[in-house]
């Protein structure tokens, strides 16, 4: 399957179902888990590109039926200079997975992680365009209250709004596009430290509900289950020079601020994955989620009063807005414009060839 040709980035609007297949893109250190396994399976039946970036401490014998897995030496055989300038041991190497599903035209960037087992409707239908209540007011939503009735919350929410009343759900209006989509876990969903620390597990929501976030109303997501359409595709950037906690929902704030300028809702939905989660030192999760902890408010507040453009042609710019801003703020080194600016490069030498 040959690369999309002629695409500049402000047309990656342009791509659609039938310009090539989905893909899924995965980043491991470990051996091939069954949930891995699960994956291929489901994907060579569905139809989907499976692509898996390693990194220095992944086995070396990394072998998986169905999948496309790229070690180090492989990735720097790519072409993609992004593939030489991004750090070793850090989740943000997923980035190069990215690149290589836009390369080979996929119409559907579905992003994963090795310890989630998808369900079967994970591999339903998925359409840009969706009819789903929409949440219209500004400020933090605690999404998953709409999920289930127990106390919990996602990684990245600001702990004192936890417990924040949101707008009842038969109340809601309706409408929209969505070219992002997080679709949550069960079992072992994606929690900070303190609530693993501190509150029971499994848990499990429930399967009937999807819910859009309109502009200006904040929720963290995650790169574990989240489905981007090409128009978003600038947005999967993950950023390297921050907490390896919080690199995803730093840029899921980032694509929600850009989404606004784009007429874009954010979807969340009942869960098609089960997580059994790799091992984790909770404390040490702790101590990576702190700067998020401290600052999340912060950093929202800085994006929300940010002045962008608005439109897709601009969000190349906006994206560089946006991390600029970061930088200035003291939150990420300035090395991260630069790392960016390189991702950019690729993406536009990518979709331009």
């Amino acid at each position: 399957m040959g690369a999309r040709r002629g695409t500049p980035v402000s047309d990656l609007v342009s791509l659609n179902q039938d310009s090539g297949r989905p893909a899924i893109v995965v980043t491991s250190i470990s051996a091939p888990s069954r949930a891995m396994q699960k994956i291929a399976q489901g994907a060579a039946d569905a139809g989907y590109d499976f692509i898996v970036i390693g990194d220095a401490r992944s086995p070396s014998d990394f072998h998986s039926e169905g999948c496309d897995y790229y070690d180090l030496p492989r990735q720097r055989t790519t072409g993609l200079k992004f593939a030489e300038v991004c750090p070793m041991n850090h989740y943000a190497r997923k980035n190069i997975g990215y690149l290589l599903a836009i390369r080979v035209g996929a119409s559907l960037i579905i992003e994963t992680d090795d310890d989630n087992s998808p369900q079967a409707n994970f591999w339903r239908t998925r359409r840009m365009k969706m009819t789903a209540p929409v949440v219209k007011t500004s400020g933090w939503v605690n999404v998953y209250r709409y999920f289930t009735q127990e106390l919990i919350w996602p990684r990245g929410l600001p702990l004192d709004a936890i417990q924040q009343e949101v707008p009842a759900f038969d109340e809601l209006p309706a409408a929209i596009d969505c070219p992002i989509q997080q679709g949550l876990a069960d079992e072992n969903p994606d929690l900070d430290a303190v609530y693993r620390l501190t509150l029971p597990l499994p848990r499990s929501f429930r399967k009937d509900i999807i819910v859009a976030l309109a502009a200006r109303a904040w929720c963290p997501f995650n790169s574990q289950n989240t489905a981007w359409w090409p128009p978003a595709y600038p947005l999967l950037y993950l950023p390297s020079y921050c907490s390896f906690r919080m690199t995803d929902i730093w840029r899921s704030f980032v694509a929600q601020r850009i989404a606004w300028e784009n007429n874009w809702n954010i979807i969340f939905q009942s869960p098609d994955v089960s997580q059994n989660r790799n091992p984790h030192n909770l404390m040490r999760d702790f101590e990576d989620e702190v700067p998020g902890y401290l600052h999340n408010r912060a950093i929202a507040s800085t994006l929300d009063c940010l002045s962008l453009k608005r439109g897709t042609k601009h969000t190349r710019d906006n994206l560089r807005r946006c991390y600029l801003a970061l930088v200035r703020g003291g939150w990420m080194k300035e090395d991260e414009l630069c790392l960016m600016d390189v991702w950019l490069d690729d993406l536009k030498s990518i979709v331009s060839a």
